[in-house]
């Protein structure tokens, strides 16, 4: 039997392959190398994250350096993610055809070089820092879209959702690290600016692990040792792709359901510092001049927070998903739906509540986080068994595009432009109001949580249906390549 033929059997039936040698002419990749690389990845990740909120952390200095309202500010933020979902598609459909550890080099060395670039914009040209923002997400995007693909490609099952847990655990650590980084530079400095040229020299770091240490796995070793397979990724487009996708009704809702994810956190995450800035404010009686020290330490509280219960969030939701799946096949849409429903109440008596007590809103804050985050690695888990593994890196692309359109690229836009709604129709501005506006603006994300967990309830209707559909192909592939093999044992040697 050669080599070909028994390339999609196991190592233990066919055992003559070494290691190395597997990595070079199979696609396969030890164990060892495999967890250096995920190494590797998470730590880009955190850098990645880092880089999205390091505004958030300094946002009033910022407001008042460029001299930004509310709405202009929350503008920032539209302008990155526009840019990032816009770009994201791009980078999906390369990284299902080309060189991914070549398009993540790229990635990084752009959205690094764009923010250290940033850190020295002048006052008089604030529309070049939203340029600038914009870059940065075309930057992220790459890192975002690809990443996950390539670890669906190293690990298969159970595995594979623990790692992704631990990739994903990196969000809400690499948010409240941003949070406390730009805020403690400030700090120390007196300069917002410092923040902007930490993260570089990280990204710098990671570019280099990257280079020395990420090996290239194969799109699943199965799929290319199979012609019909491979005329089939050679046949498809991308429209061909997109349209497939959007009758798999498991990824069409769960989709939906990350877009509320993703609207709930976006702006909570940018607004959150100033919000608790401003009740700090009211309940002290002082003036707006004493608001720089508040906003300094929230950023830093909210921040060391976020990291906390965002890792105690996305291992609960990993193993819950993990052994609720035992008995029942649902559990990850389900556990998705719990924690969207559930969050809302804690978000709705955070906002409420701040006003008479600082403690209890990080309280209720703090569960609605932990809460958010039980989803963070089970969503991309459903997305990656129920989409076709030729088409995992569009999925994951187009999946961001419509989470982030709908979702974070306008929601922080929107909560500035209600609240600077809500100052302008009161003709004697007040710290009071100040905190009202943004208050009042809050509300709308307990109600749009609620929804979110319908979208995950729907996707439970049809997740069995979905999986079995997208791992037949590979199943068929797997029998075929025993019964070849088996026939092969049986079959007389020739004379």
């Amino acid at each position: 039997m050669n080599e070909e033929s028994a390339a999609g059997l196991p190592s233990k039936i066919y055992g003559t392959i070494e290691p190395e040698e597997e990595s070079a002419g199979q696609g396969r990749i030890s164990h060892k190398r495999s967890y250096i690389a995920v190494a590797v990845l998470c730590y880009i990740n955190l850098v990645n994250y880092m880089d999205w909120f390091v505004v958030p952390g300094v946002l009033e200095k910022i407001q008042k350096y460029f001299c930004f309202g509310d709405s202009k500010a929350g503008l920032l933020h539209t302008a990155f993610i526009l840019c990032f979902l816009f770009s994201a598609p791009l980078f999906g459909y390369l990284g299902d055809r080309y060189n991914r550890k070549i398009i993540l080099s790229a990635g990084i060395t752009l959205w690094s070089g764009v923010t250290l670039g940033s850190s020295f914009i002048t006052a008089s040209m604030d529309w070049l820092f939203f340029i600038s923002r914009g870059l940065v997400g075309v930057g992220t995007a790459t890192y975002s879209t690809i990443a996950p693909s390539i670890i669906a490609d190293l690990f298969e099952k159970d595995r594979r959702t623990c790692v992704l847990s631990i990739f994903y655990i990196f969000i809400p650590v690499g948010s409240g690290l941003g949070y406390i980084l730009s805020s403690t530079m400030e700090q120390a400095t007196g300069i917002w600016r410092w923040g902007f040229r930490v993260t570089p020299c990280m990204g710098a770091v990671g570019l280099a692990l990257l280079v020395l240490l990420v090996p290239v796995p194969a799109r699943r070793a199965a799929q290319k040792h199979v012609e019909k397979a491979s005329e089939q990724r050679e046949n498809s487009t991308w429209c061909k792709d997109v349209s497939s996708l959007c009758r798999n009704w498991s990824f069409v809702w769960s989709s939906l359901g990350v877009t509320v994810l993703t609207f709930v956190t976006g702006a909570l995450s940018f607004w959150i510092p100033t919000f608790l800035c401003r009740a700090e404010t009211l309940q002290s009686n002082v003036s707006l001049s004493t608001e720089q020290k508040c906003n300094a330490n929230n950023s830093m509280i909210f921040g060391g927070m976020t990291v906390a219960v965002g890792i105690l969030g996305v291992v609960t939701g990993a193993e819950a998903a993990r052994r609720y799946k035992r008995i029942n096949e649902q559990a990850d849409p389900i556990i998705c739906a719990v924690g969207l429903l559930a969050s809302a109440p804690c978000l709705y008596l955070a906002i409420m509540l701040a006003q008479d007590s600082i403690v209890a809103t990080y309280i209720f804050i703090g569960l609605g986080e932990f809460l958010l985050s039980l989803n963070w690695a089970v969503v991309t888990d459903i997305l990656l068994y129920v989409v076709k593994p030729e088409r995992q890196s569009t999925a994951v692309s187009l999946q961001l595009c419509v989470s982030h359109l709908l979702g974070d690229a306008g929601s922080p836009y929107l909560i500035g432009i209600i609240s600077e709604a809500f100052q302008k129709s009161r003709a004697h501005p007040s710290v009071l109001w100040s905190f009202r506006s943004l208050q009042y603006s809050f509300i709308l994300c307990a109600f749009v949580s609620i929804l979110g967990g319908g979208f995950f309830l729907l996707t439970a209707l049809h997740i069995e249906d979905d999986r079995r559909e997208a791992a037949a192909p590979i199943q068929g592939i797997e029998n075929k390549n025993y019964h070849s093999y088996e026939l092969h044992l049986d079959k007389p040697p020739e004379k």
